[in-house]
């Protein structure tokens, strides 16, 4: 359960520097990202001195769609503009006025919904917009705070939601909530859903799925659903940052591979808790604990490369006959396999699969790596051993 402690008032984000980064060079940044991730406290903690506007505001919304013009004249020292996909028309007006201040940093645009700011985005603003993706708090950003969970079963029970951990709030209750207030707003904005009962009950059966195998096929029927509602409900869970798909890497060293992607929850605490774990010492033993720990692990090394402006590199390995790596990070001439148990005590026959793996992969090899949930780092047939608490010095490197 939650420790009761003083938080800071703002927890210094890594993203800051990349942010600052792209408002060197692109006129606008559209910083994306789940509700609640801290968006726009990290563009005002950047960018103190520019004009903050929320147009989830009714009046303010109706103002700025009215006189778009007049809004954007009193915005000439920089702007953050939070929700900005709710005033369609703006985008429009902001290209003319970028376009005529030809400088960098303008405005920042923060959205939760990926999928209809980037649909804004791509109709008038193509080209001169770029994107920070941001997770909630990584595990070193708590760390560095002060204010890391104390055990890998409180890391993934707690998740890493700022408002989880600023308010000391209870997991369960917060979680439930978010998922009640996201059903209610964001689903109903993408798409209609008419019975919002079967969705809820998709989204948990997607918390049952974390760390396998997509089947949408079987998920569909599991609901009593059409497999393209799935589809299009899963879009709406991976646009909202809810849920993220790994794909599998191509390279086949002549292997016939699946070519299914994973699921992952984005992030473990709402995941744990639509799976009706009631608390960190259920972890322990949960049958669900391995399946959480590798969607807690992928889900901190997006956020290494993320939070350095940096694109999406991770993937899986699995060949038809089941040979397989966790996670395969792509860095272009080599690939670096990493392997995942959440086991506190190391086991000889876990590094099997990246041995094999990697005489199969020969050159192409990079610093094998195996992240488990015990406490003591080590190397064993060359590969590094890590502690779930070192996750920080792979995710700088992934």
């Amino acid at each position: 359960m939650m420790r009761s402690r003083s938080f800071p008032a703002y927890v210094t984000r890594q993203a800051e520097r990349a942010l600052r980064k792209l408002a060197s060079t692109s006129p606008i940044i559209a910083i994306t990202g789940p509700r609640q991730s801290g968006k726009t406290t990290l563009a005002i903690n950047a960018f103190p001195g520019f004009t903050y506007t929320n147009l989830e505001e009714p009046d303010t919304r109706m103002l700025v769609t009215r006189d778009p013009r007049s809004f954007l004249s009193g915005l000439a020292g920089g702007a953050i503009i939070d929700e900005a996909q709710r005033v369609p028309n703006l985008f429009s007006y902001l290209q003319a006025h970028v376009d005529t201040r030809r400088r960098g940093g303008q405005f920042i645009l923060t959205g939760s919904s990926q999928f209809v700011l980037n649909e804004r985005i791509t109709q008038s603003l193509a080209g001169r917009v770029a994107y920070l993706h941001l997770l909630p708090f990584a595990w070193s950003e708590l760390s560095e705070s002060g204010h890391a969970p104390e055990s890998i079963e409180d890391a993934m029970f707690e998740g890493s939601f700022p408002p989880v951990h600023a308010r000391a709030a209870d997991p369960r209750q917060w979680y439930r909530d978010y998922v009640a207030t996201y059903v209610e707003r964001d689903v109903r904005q993408l798409i209609r859903v008419v019975d919002i009962d079967a969705f809820q009950q998709f989204v948990r059966l997607c918390a049952h799925w974390t760390g396998q195998l997509l089947n949408l096929t079987r998920m569909a029927a599991d609901c009593g659903i059409s497999a393209n509602t799935a589809k299009a409900w899963l879009g709406v869970l991976r646009a909202s940052y809810i849920v993220h798909l790994l794909h599998p890497h191509h390279v086949n060293f002549r292997k016939r591979l699946v070519k299914s992607p994973k699921l992952h929850f984005l992030d473990s605490g709402m995941a744990a808790q639509l799976l009706s774990i009631q608390q960190p010492a259920d972890l322990r033993t949960h049958p669900m604990r391995g399946a959480l720990f590798e969607s807690w692990l992928v889900s901190e090394l997006l956020k290494g490369r993320f939070n350095r402006g940096l694109a999406d590199n991770i993937y899986f390995w699995r060949s038809q006959s089941g040979d397989e790596i966790d996670v395969l990070a792509d860095h272009g001439t080599t690939l670096q396999p990493i392997e995942c148990k959440s086991g506190r005590t190391v086991a000889a026959d876990w590094f099997d699969g990246i041995a094999k793996w990697s005489e199969w992969a020969g050159s192409k090899v990079e610093a094998p790596c195996l992240v488990y949930g015990g406490d003591r780092p080590a190397n064993h047939r060359g590969v590094k051993v890590l502690p779930w608490r070192d996750i920080e010095s792979l995710a700088a490197v992934v």
